[in-house]
């Protein structure tokens, strides 16, 4: 259960935890088109500090953009409100969730431009999501019977609801099967990504990633390839199979809700030695000194509340 705040911004004004509600008829719930982010914020020594902010809310506008759904409000007002949001709840180390969906209008596949649009604004306590122990020791992961969404099928640079079926019915599977997460392959065989992360292999001491055609330009991802590359590593953008997963020396995932967490097994082969290893593991140490305002560098992806 996700333990209650005291408010929630909606449409324009701070409301009750109790109170943030939509009708039934909502066209979101019905058919699942909306756009959502999810943003991380952490407790630094200046104070609580949103990550990469500026580069969500780009992604929030560019999502909707893409599926014609025109934001009712402006840049600044929703800058504002996350900040507002986490000033109003008192935690110091949270999670954010902006949602932007179709309120109860005509019913129907059929969305006219003027259906009315509405935007909330959610934030929660939320650990380790795959585990403090898995942040620690790594995760298993199984490969699923489910394929990610064809690039023509679903908008996979956007970040849409109904999107996220498809990984829902993935780390079910997984889950019942007593793995930890799924990974699902492309259309074509190739390994795509989680069930919410980008994933990353060392392989032959280079590092490399799928790149954006089947995943999501996920902030994480970037926010790793750039730590990784001024740790001297050199990163590889290049389609790969679960073979060659399975004999990778290390493997990990990133997300904002993930952050950096290491993979131990997939499908029952161990991955390298079986524990988080020396790339991934000084990866992950630079990666939450910078999210943590631990480290000088990269200051300007933090905005202090």
């Amino acid at each position: 259960m996700v333990d209650s705040v005291a408010k929630i911004w909606m449409n324009g004004q701070m409301v009750d935890w109790e109170d943030a509600k939509v009708h039934v008829l909502t066209h979101t719930l019905h058919y699942g088109l909306g756009i959502f982010e999810g943003i991380r914020y952490y407790d630094t020594p200046d104070g609580p500090a949103i990550f990469r902010l500026t580069e969500h809310l780009k992604r929030l506008y560019d999502s909707c953009h893409i599926c014609r759904i025109e934001v009712p409000y402006a840049w600044d007002t929703l800058w504002n409100a996350h900040l507002d949001v986490v000033r109003v709840n008192g935690l110091s180390d949270g999670y954010i969730r902006p949602v932007v969906y179709l309120k109860d209008g005509p019913m129907g596949l059929l969305v006219k431009e003027d259906h009315p649009v509405g935007v909330f604004i959610a934030s929660w306590a939320w650990g380790a999501y795959l585990g403090e122990e898995g942040l620690k020791k790594g995760i298993s992961a199984k490969i699923s019977s489910f394929c990610r969404n064809h690039v023509n099928a679903m908008m996979s640079k956007a970040k849409v609801n109904g999107a996220y079926v498809n990984s829902i019915l993935a780390k079910r599977e997984a889950i019942q099967a007593g793995y930890d997460e799924t990974i699902l392959l492309d259309t074509e065989g190739y390994v795509s990504e989680g069930s919410g992360e980008n994933l990353f292999v060392v392989s032959g001491g280079r590092i490399k990633t799928t790149p954006l055609t089947s995943v999501l330009a996920g902030i994480t991802r970037d926010t790793v390839m750039t730590l990784a590359e001024e740790l001297g590593h050199e990163i590889v953008e290049t389609r790969f199979t679960r073979d060659e997963l399975y004999i990778a020396e290390e493997a990990f995932f990133t997300g904002t809700a993930a952050e950096v967490t290491p993979i131990r097994m997939v499908d029952d082969r161990t991955i390298g030695e079986g524990k988080p290893g020396p790339i991934t593991k000084a990866i992950q140490d630079v990666y939450f000194k910078v999210v943590k305002g631990q480290d000088p560098r990269h200051r300007d992806w933090l905005t202090v509340v």
